[in-house]
């Protein structure tokens, strides 16, 4: 995975955060997340804050 594979990045980060705040998730915290993921292979200077923004709205929308 890589930055720009927003919904399964949000699908990875409901499996191994399933109980997290999502909402009011710190955006440097949901970078460490994504970095850690298994299959996560972008490079980790690569995002910025649309980004994580989509991200985080990706994730809201899985977990509904």
């Amino acid at each position: 995975m890589n930055w720009h594979e927003v919904r399964n990045i949000a699908i990875a980060l409901e499996e191994h955060h399933p109980t997290a705040d999502n909402v009011n998730l710190r955006f440097t915290d949901l970078r460490d997340w994504i970095l850690a993921l298994p299959d996560f292979e972008g490079d980790p200077n690569g995002c910025n804050e649309k980004i994580l923004e989509a991200i985080q709205m990706a994730w809201l929308d899985e977990r509904d």
